[in-house]
């Protein structure tokens, strides 16, 4: 088997072992006549050729499996193995390594830092492998390819919970590490994932539940943002086709609803609900009030909103379509004098839930953010 020199993210030696399928030993090496550097703009590293310059890395010798899941795992990126030489103890050995596309359209920026990356990535990019490498021998890279922007998003989203302290002001302290996880079973993957959850938990009785066998339906955190113009005394609604109101036999599946989109990994809600309000209906954000986060369906969405009230500019006019049209997004945007959206939250024009809480958070803060307006 060939000698392999690794010098990005693979050398993170969770990020190795949950691609590989084993612990893979390797030596320190270094690829002379390059540098390691960040991709600009990316979280992710290059090779860049500068003389007298030498990229640190690992050289590791796989077994056959695991040679295959690494070649599966960088094909996922469209890299492929080249040989190299590098140099171990002072002495050059021949290996390989796996390299971009040559039209790759990458452009090296400062100095890379494993530890840096791992400090911030490490354990994202580890779980999103997890979920890569299940589908191995099933799903084509190219295709992986195109959905790790969500898989990745799935991952910071399943971190960002685990870090979620709420105060516990009522009820009773029931932390995870009491649930029995007895299996998960995949049972549809595709660019949002079904999952079979297999677990028994304690009763608040001091019994245990269980085993029980639930279905989760897993997205990733998003967010949404309902723009308002305390001049103007209006908001801003999007309305656009909603499959899951369609599945659902709904008659008139073009529901109305804030600005909303997914947190792409890395991502601070707040940056989120600015990108999404120029996608969907082309404005620019000021202030944004927090209004809540929370599980829209928690029996069995695996999913948090981030809710935000904007203060925006809405003038006549600036409704219209917009979305992202690498999504094939088709969006309608419409303006809302905030009597006739209180009529329509009564008459029940408001079915989507972040616009309702949203509303309401509204009806609550109006005064104030008018009175903040006019004393500006």
């Amino acid at each position: 088997m060939p000698l392999i020199f690794l010098f990005g993210t693979l050398c993170h030696l969770p990020l190795l072992r949950a691609v590989a399928g084993c612990e893979v030993p390797g030596v320190r090496a270094a690829l002379r006549g390059f540098r390691a550097a960040w991709v600009a703009g990316q979280s992710w590293p290059m090779l860049e050729r500068r003389d007298g310059a030498g990229a640190e890395g690992l050289l590791i010798e796989p077994g056959p499996e695991a040679l295959e899941r690494l070649d599966f795992y960088e094909a996922c990126f469209g890299y492929t193995r080249r040989k190299v030489e590098v140099i171990r103890d002072g002495a050059p050995i021949a290996a390989e390594a796996w390299f971009p596309p040559a039209d790759a359209a990458q452009s090296p920026g400062g100095e890379w830092s494993l530890s840096d990356w791992a400090a911030q990535w490490g354990a994202l990019q580890t779980i999103a492998a997890g979920e890569v490498m299940r589908q191995r021998g099933q799903i084509a890279p190219e295709v992986l390819s195109a959905r790790f922007p969500i898989i990745r998003a799935r991952a910071d989203a399943y971190l960002r919970a685990g870090q979620w302290r709420r105060p516990g002001h009522a009820g009773r302290h029931m932390p995870a590490e009491r649930i029995d996880h007895h299996e998960t079973r995949h049972t549809y993957t595709g660019f949002f994932n079904a999952e079979e959850i297999h677990a028994s938990h304690p009763r608040f009785d001091g019994a245990t539940n269980g085993p029980l066998a639930r279905s989760v339906f897993r997205v990733a955190d998003a967010v949404t943002v309902l723009p308002y113009d305390p001049v103007r005394d209006r908001i801003l609604l999007v309305q656009q086709f909603r499959f899951g109101a369609y599945a659902h036999g709904d008659a008139d599946p073009w529901l109305l609803e804030p600005v909303a989109g997914l947190i792409d990994a890395g991502e601070t809600p707040e940056i989120a609900a600015r990108r999404e309000a120029q996608e969907e209906a082309n404005l620019a954000l000021r202030e944004l009030e927090f209004v809540a986060r929370y599980y829209p369906s928690p029996g069995g969405v695996a999913q948090v909103l981030f809710s935000y009230l904007a203060l925006a500019d809405l003038p006549d006019g600036m409704a219209g379509l917009g979305g992202h049209a690498d999504e094939n997004e088709d969006i309608l945007s419409h303006l809302v004098p905030y009597d006739l959206a209180l009529r329509m939250l009564a008459e029940g024009d408001m079915a989507d839930a972040a616009q309702i809480i949203s509303m309401q958070y509204l009806m609550l803060h109006r005064d104030r953010l008018r009175a903040g307006v006019a004393t500006a």
